[in-house]
């Protein structure tokens, strides 16, 4: 929580950056340090002094230092960090980072959200990890934007070479992912939503002995039986029912439902314009909500895994389960911490450059929702994540009594850091939301700040 906290991290995440010049490596640490410092903040009002504010602006402004560098060095901490891991889920998925301000418009690309509206794209790949639910890190990020001149051209789909299309993202991702992580690949399973559901795709991690999750988007023609994907479950053997509970979201209610689960080994017959790919073979998990709500929840899973019983199929809806971290990262990024759609950049690559620094501050803010689970609240205290004079502080601002001796537990520092963000544990889950961690976080960081210029002021006697 304190500065020297702020600067470590981002030493070790960009410190080993190529930029052609450690002058501009150091400005990079320099200035994530800050961003990481007050997340949420425009770059203006940063507490730099006015060389270090300028430092910063020429560094984001320099036509000379490439996006793509900048997260080279922090996807290999990702990797580094990878190879103490047994298991690792690769969660993917795309969002829009979506610009208003009418000075950068004309540099940006088309999203299918209104004719005014311009975005950058971005694919993202976060690694956790399972079994002690560690968000490991970014390994894996393109940007790009679409071509304003060819909207509409999704009608020349079928006809569009596989790897002209936009779709090519998710093979191009796993082939970055394989390049980074070399053989701890193998231990790396890939989990996607139903857009990852193309045929080339599945046949590349097939072909290349790449593990994976995949919700199918179709009913798929399969060999099975001359069937159909989804008529063919109908006619599987139900395993051990799972009950699954879904979170409240938007107008959405909470509920506990209770799914039967299905799997069987199948193999995808090639689709009739696509007979130069071979047919492929992997497992299929069904798991579909019981009753008759027409808005049932209903995942089809397409596996590399080997499933042969239901303690099989249940691990592979719990691996799929988490996708919805991705989400939430993206969520981080954009409007719950980092705020990165606020940005008033006056080019694409100004954006991109401080993009790339806050999508790997987005991974350190969403690594406080899990920062019980990470450590064990029993055998470590506080100061794994809280300096002594931070919790100390926030001891007295939410205890209002003597502060004890030894540091309170990791328990104890979510609980209130969630409760000074606002956090109320209404639905008496004991889980907080991140952009509450987060705002309880920069809000002790402000009274850190207050009480180390107080100090500063009584060192000299003013």
């Amino acid at each position: 929580m304190d500065k020297n906290t702020h600067e470590q991290w981002a030493d070790m995440q960009f410190g080993q950056a190529n930029l052609n010049d450690p002058r501009r490596t150091q400005r990079l640490v320099s200035l994530a340090a800050s961003l990481a410092q007050q997340p949420g903040v425009a770059v203006s009002k940063l507490s730099l002094s006015p060389a270090d504010m300028e430092g910063a602006y020429r560094f984001i402004r320099n036509d000379h230092i490439e996006p793509k560098d900048i997260a080279e060095a922090g996807f290999q901490v990702t990797a580094q960090r990878a190879a103490t891991h047994p298991i690792l889920l690769a969660l993917e998925d795309t969002t829009a980072l979506v610009f208003r301000h009418q000075s950068v418009k004309g540099e940006l690309g088309h999203i299918n959200q209104g004719d005014n509206n311009r975005a950058i794209l971005a694919h993202s790949i976060l690694l956790f990890a399972p079994q002690n639910h560690d968000i490991v890190g970014l390994i894996e990020q393109q940007m790009w934007t679409r071509d304003i001149l060819k909207r509409g051209q999704r009608h020349q789909h079928a006809s569009r070479p596989y790897k002209e299309k936009e779709s090519y993202k998710w093979e191009k991702a796993s082939q970055n992912m394989v390049e980074r992580l070399g053989t701890n690949i193998d231990k790396v399973i890939s989990v996607c939503d139903r857009e990852a559901d193309i045929y080339e795709y599945l046949a590349y991690k097939a072909q290349n002995n790449q593990r994976f999750v995949v919700r199918s988007m179709q009913s798929r023609c399969i060999k099975e039986h001359d069937n159909k994907l989804y008529d063919y479950a109908e006619q599987l053997q139900n395993a051990t029912p799972k009950v699954l509970h879904i979170p409240q979201k938007g107008g959405r209610r909470a509920r506990d439902v209770v799914l039967d689960i299905k799997y069987a080994k199948v193999t995808l017959k090639a689709p009739a314009n696509k007979s130069s790919q071979p047919d492929t073979a992997m497992y299929y998990v069904s798991c579909v909500e019981q009753g008759d709500r027409k808005d049932k929840l209903a995942w089809h899973l397409l596996t590399s895994e080997r499933v042969t019983k239901a303690e099989d199929a249940e691990r592979i809806v719990s691996y799929y389960e988490h996708r919805w971290l991705i989400e939430d990262y993206h969520k981080v990024w954009k409007s719950e911490g980092t705020g990165v759609e606020e940005l008033r950049m006056q080019s694409r690559d100004n954006l991109e450059r401080i993009s790339v620094i806050l999508a790997f501050i987005a991974t350190r803010l969403l690594q406080l929702r899990f920062m019980r689970k990470t450590c064990s609240q029993a055998d470590h205290n506080c100061e794994k994540v809280l300096s002594t004079q931070a919790w100390k502080l926030l001891w007295l601002k939410m205890e209002k009594k003597t502060i004890p001796e030894s540091p309170p537990n990791i328990s104890w520092a979510y609980e209130n850091l969630a409760r000074m963000g606002g956090w109320k544990d209404t639905k008496r889950t004991g889980k907080a939301s991140v952009k509450a961690l987060w705002e309880g976080w920069f809000k002790l960081q402000t009274i850190l700040e207050g009480y180390e210029l107080a100090m500063s002021l009584d060192h000299q006697n003013l």
